[in-house]
């Protein structure tokens, strides 16, 4: 298992950035052509960004490389760099169907992988579609103030306005098999609301989420780590399922709980993911 509790995007265009990101405790980076890069500073930018990738000075963190989105001028020649760059993976924006993903992975050398943003109504609604339409797509990344933006939606404290949105997307990662982030908190000085909404990621099903600054790096990875008592109460039900199984019990109980095959399979991945927050 390889934690992706926080995913940190790094401007393309700043060198400083790119060079402090070899040392923050993020559990993989998004080293960003889109939204971060100024139009006139796309080319440049891309050089920079598939150097970094290229150079293998990140360590154990996941490196991966947001290109501009398919219906722009840089798509191609982003696409190209960034696979011949070989990050773990190549970040597109703005994808809308499966077909976009078949052809995206098509134009990626192995062993890239694809991770999509959803962004936009539609492709919520092909979400399914789109997480089950290429082995290559390992994750899906959610887009929210696009997606927020393109719904006319207020963003508000709780996200009531997403959360259809959210939890379908969720639905369409764990159908197909796949990694699914969360979006983007906006308000850095807001260490409480962020916190909050972490929390709400990880109760929904979320593996981890998108960062915009090192300051929240903290807290995410906190959240989305197993506490010491998730652990601990992972090892009493594998131990007490298993010392049931021995003695020919038919009924587990923990802490008054009954406990049955799908408890101790989420235990053996809490346990999971422990050991790999660890490493």
């Amino acid at each position: 298992m390889r934690p992706r509790r926080s995913v940190l995007y790094m401007p393309g265009a700043n060198e400083r950035a790119l060079e402090k990101a070899k040392s923050l405790p993020a559990d993989a980076l998004i080293l960003d052509l889109e939204d971060a890069v100024a139009p006139d500073a796309k080319v440049a930018a891309r050089e920079r960004v598939c150097a970094a990738a290229a150079s293998g000075a990140y360590g154990r963190r996941e490196v991966t490389i947001r290109v501009n989105a398919v219906d722009t001028p840089w798509h191609a020649e982003d696409l190209a760099a960034a696979g011949k760059a070989g990050p773990v993976a190549v970040v597109v924006p703005k994808v809308d169907s499966a077909e976009q993903v078949r052809a995206i992975a098509a134009a990626l050398p192995e062993p890239v992988e694809l991770w999509a943003m959803i962004e936009t109504p539609v492709a919520v609604l092909r979400c399914a579609e789109i997480a089950a339409a290429s082995d290559r797509l390992t994750a899906l990344v959610l887009g929210t103030n696009d997606l927020a933006k393109e719904l006319h939606a207020e963003q508000v404290p709780g996200r009531g306005p997403l959360l259809a949105a959210l939890s379908t997307c969720v639905l369409a990662a764990r159908a197909a098999g796949k990694v699914v982030l969360d979006g983007v908190y906006n308000d850095v000085r807001d260490a409480e609301g962020f916190e909050v909404e972490c929390r709400q990621g990880r109760e929904f099903g979320f593996d981890g989420k998108t960062l915009i600054h090192p300051s929240q790096l903290e807290p995410c990875n906190r959240v989305f780590a197993p506490s010491a008592d998730d652990v601990e109460l992972s090892r009493r039900i594998i131990d007490a399922f298993e010392t049931a199984r021995r003695e020919g019990r038919g009924v587990v109980t923990v802490d008054g709980r009954m406990i049955e095959n799908l408890h101790v399979d989420n235990a053996r991945r809490i346990l999971d993911l422990a050991d790999a927050v660890r490493e």
